[in-house]
């Protein structure tokens, strides 16, 4: 007999933001779902459009057709302070519409949560101790006035119900990621082309800093942001835009909330003294312009023309895999030292069959990879490349 599959159902809140019916809610509330339905608080149900998602700060923009709904205001999350009154609104448990209150117990939070489903996750969560359970994902977080400062996105637990501490989005994020998804589709994601860390107090005695805090620039993307804008290595990044960057996190979200093309006022320590420089921010793929992931191909992200090598050229240079860089369209190679003609056969010690690979393994890697390879005579080279 053939094997019957029942159908999966799964839970979640989410918020109305407009009167039109677009709803934001957390990507692990919608993934792989082939039918969302909504059901709002006066029991009306609708058929949802996805608009668009983005794993990376777990954010979804979903569609009803409906007119005339109440919706929520965006509140600025960068105002709420450690010790505000929050509360958090959503369906715990099925539980429609509960509301549940505590105070901000932190902000710019780093749980690691996204990582393992993103390269390029942004994790900055305002941490609240209002309790939040399964179903609570993709809901409200408010502060008193009733404006949206955080979607509810995780909480702390090793059984899975709350266990104190719970997590959201905040708002500054969640209104960047979905004008760009209603805009685009998928986000826009602004890249400053630095491999950072926070300052501890061994590089703030070495750099004679009064304070242990800022982002330490351990390297530059070559032709990134940064670089252009003439940031180098050991720099130590306090703000953008006039807002503090305590710490890795707080630098990211800053980031975050911008898209190529922006400018930012960069303020940062160079042996001791402090400097402003203005960076304009790039895309994933070193340029301006509007990003679309299918676009985000080996030979864009490089700048040169790719193909695989054949198997007589295999062959004849007794290789098991191999793909040629026959032609550069930009200086990003060139600046490397590399010369056309060379052929990588490893990314971070990893083989290379296609330039699909490449690209495969330029976005599973953040700050620094390893290209090594040989020229048709015979010579072996590396080659380090930001990304």
């Amino acid at each position: 007999p053939k094997e019957r599959k029942i159908p999966q159902k799964g839970l979640g809140s989410g918020v109305i933001i407009s009167e039109d019916g677009y709803i934001v809610t957390n990507n692990h509330v919608i993934k792989g779902a082939d039918n969302i339905q909504v059901t709002t608080s006066d029991n009306h149900t609708y058929q949802a459009e996805v608009i668009g998602a983005d794993p990376s700060t777990d954010i979804a923009l979903l569609k009803i057709d409906a007119e005339g709904l109440d919706y929520i205001e965006f509140g600025n999350s960068d105002e709420a302070k450690i010790g505000d009154w929050v509360l958090a609104v959503g369906n715990p448990f099925n539980l429609s519409s509960t509301v549940t209150a505590g105070i901000i117990s932190a902000k710019a939070r780093n749980i690691n949560l996204l990582r393992s489903q993103n390269n390029f996750p942004i994790e900055s969560f305002i941490q609240t101790d209002a309790a939040v359970n399964p179903g609570n994902s993709g809901g409200a977080l408010v502060n008193l006035r009733g404006e949206l400062i955080g979607i509810n996105t995780a909480i702390a637990s090793t059984s899975g119900n709350f266990a104190g501490y719970s997590f959201a989005v905040p708002s500054s994020i969640v209104q960047k990621v979905t004008r760009d998804l209603l805009e685009y589709g998928e986000v826009q994601r602004a890249m400053l082309g630095v491999m950072i860390q926070d300052i501890n107090q061994q590089i703030a005695e070495e750099e004679g800093l009064e304070n242990v805090k800022g982002v330490l620039i351990r390297g530059l993307t070559s032709g990134g942001a940064a670089q252009m804008a003439g940031l180098e290595e050991n720099d130590i990044i306090v703000s953008v835009n006039g807002i503090k960057t305590d710490n890795v996190t707080q630098l990211q979200e800053q980031i975050g909330r911008y898209r190529p093309g922006d400018e930012v006022l960069v303020e940062y320590y160079r042996d001791g003294e402090l400097q402003k420089t203005k960076v304009t921010l790039l895309n994933r793929a070193g340029n301006t312009d509007i990003y679309h992931a299918e676009d985000y191909t080996a030979s864009a992200i490089l700048q040169a023309d790719l193909r695989p090598l054949t198997n007589r050229e295999l062959y004849a240079l007794h290789l098991r895999n191999g793909v040629l860089v026959s032609e550069f369209k930009g200086d990003r190679l060139p600046r490397l030292g590399m010369e056309e003609g060379f052929i990588i056969t490893h990314i971070d010690h990893k083989p290379v069959f296609k330039p699909e690979d490449i690209a495969y393994y330029l976005q599973q890697n953040r700050g620094e990879v390893l290209i090594s390879g040989i020229y048709p005579d015979g010579r072996k080279a590396w080659y380090g490349l930001g990304v």
